[in-house]
């Protein structure tokens, strides 16, 4: 019969399991095979190519709230609050805190207790002189057992997993990152969209007012037919385009919808494009990248969980010691359980060494290490990534500022132009085809200007995300979003 433990150890047992407690202090004093983590060198650049002016504070504050638009900073609080995808990643994130607490928890020993009960009958070969045939049996076990971690294996792997929940965690930054910017360049273009409406109706009405008027003087003999058509024309083709705002601006409502958490619908406005104000650049070295963006420090955080994995895969190479002990009872009466005549103990080790794996070994670390090299080569990526980005945004965004002017000054000159050529037909030195070239000129380069202003205030939304920064961490505030501390090391 198996023997039992007992929940109460006896004197000898405390000693042996202290022997145990002293041994699993020297195997933690033990180093752990494979390479400890080192940070890649990386070829950072010295400056970027547009300088910016030093306010670093700028990119680890709510920069959002410099377009000075109430609706907008709701709409960024309502999708921190309700996003489904922010809501996923933060699921994940506790799906790895978990992960993590089940990897570190098999570095301590492991106690176990179980209790159990029957009768049975033995046949009369089994049974000695005088044992009667049918008999009752009541076992209480409490055991311990831990595996000396010499080579490391197991703190390689607790390594591994707490680079996991830090990767997560950032991954978990980056939707938060990737989250308020669209929902501001996503507001941004849809004030561009009304924008584009409000002047398409507006030109509507004012070749409502010109149809009118040629059709009139039609009439009456002062011009021919083609005036009037000419100005029929034209009023119908910008009418054309009230239509295909109309559905753009539905569907950015239903994107923005989507983003805070919320069913298909119309989108509550604040200020106008034109009011909106334009946000001040942030500022910073290329190297501060590396402590800014989640996403460079996801990388990392997989390249530490890849180089942990090898000392996990060298560690098959070499022996596994596992202790166990055992203090219990046994006994026939369950009365008699707890009594001294039925008390057992047992304590022993056991040792497991590959001796022949046919290569098996050798596959994994050899896997293990080029995961490590895969690691390493997309956390320099994604710096090379994240550096072009914020280049890119830098220049668009101070390019469509130059744009932007040049778009103003040409409109204001062909209002000018437009009032001039009607004054000229009205006074008939030209004909109306000059009056519809400049309403058409005109026309177009109003509209023009309007997505010009919505991409440059995009842009600008653009190298917020691209800079990273605090702010990060304080849109997480924002929306009570922050998470426990992930555990120390150790």
């Amino acid at each position: 019969m198996r023997k039992a433990t007992h929940p109460i150890p006896s004197a000898s047992a405390r000693l042996r399991l202290s022997v145990l407690a002293v041994c699993a202090a020297l195997a933690a004093g033990c180093a752990a095979v494979g390479p400890d983590y080192e940070r890649p060198p990386v070829e950072v650049p010295g400056q970027w190519r547009l300088p910016q002016p030093s306010v670093n504070e700028l990119a680890n504050g709510a920069w959002w709230q410099q377009f000075a638009d109430p609706a907008l900073d709701a709409l960024i609080q309502a999708a921190l609050d309700e996003n489904r995808d922010l809501r996923i990643a933060a699921s994940r994130v506790e799906e790895y805190r978990g992960r993590y607490g089940a990897t570190r928890a098999e570095q301590f020993p492991q106690v176990s207790a179980s209790a159990s009960g029957g009768r049975a009958r033995l046949a009369e070969s089994q049974r000695l002189p005088g044992q009667p045939a049918t008999g009752t049996t009541w076992q209480v076990d409490l055991g311990v057992s831990f595996e000396l971690d010499l080579w490391g294996r197991l703190r390689r792997a607790t390594e591994s997993a707490r680079a996991d929940l830090l990767a997560q965690e950032e991954a978990r930054r980056t939707v938060v990152l990737a989250l308020v910017a669209n929902v501001a360049s996503g507001y941004v273009a849809l004030r561009g969209l009304d924008q584009q409406l409000a002047t398409t109706r507006a030109t509507v009405s004012s070749r409502a007012e010109s149809t009118r008027l040629a059709r009139r003087r039609f009439e009456v003999g002062l011009t021919s037919e083609l005036d009037a058509r000419q100005a029929e024309s034209e009023y119908e083709s910008a009418r054309a385009l009230i239509p295909q705002y109309e559905a753009a601006i539905a569907q950015q409502e239903n994107n923005l919808s989507l983003l805070i958490g919320r069913n298909p619908g119309p989108i509550l406005r604040g200020r106008t494009l034109a009011q909106l104000r334009l946000p001040q650049a942030p500022a910073g070295l290329p190297s501060d990248l590396l402590a800014r963006r989640p996403d460079i420090r996801q990388a990392e955080q997989q390249l530490i969980a890849a180089n942990a994995q090898i000392g996990v895969a060298r560690a098959a190479y070499f022996p596994s010691i596992s202790l166990t002990a055992a203090i219990g009872s046994v006994s026939p009466q369950l009365s008699g359980l707890f009594e001294g005549p039925s008390r057992t103990w047992s304590y022993g080790g056991g040792l497991l060494a590959p001796i022949f794996t046919a290569g098996a070994i050798a596959g994994q670390v050899q896997a293990a290490e080029a995961l490590q090299q895969q690691a390493l080569e997309n956390y320099r990526k994604s710096i090379q990534t994240a550096f072009a980005e914020v280049e890119t945004g830098l220049v668009n965004a101070r390019k469509l500022h130059d744009q932007l002017g040049a778009q103003a000054r040409q409109t204001e000159a062909l209002r000018r132009y437009l009032r001039l050529a009607r004054l000229r037909y009205d006074n008939g030195y030209t004909s109306y085809l000059e009056v519809l070239d400049a309403e058409r000129n005109l026309f177009n380069a109003e509209l023009q200007l309007a997505q010009t202003r919505a991409s440059e205030l995009s842009a600008w939304v653009t190298v917020y995300r691209a800079m990273g920064g605090g702010w990060v961490e304080l849109a997480e505030q924002h929306a009570g979003a922050a998470q426990p501390p992930v555990p120390k090391p150790g």
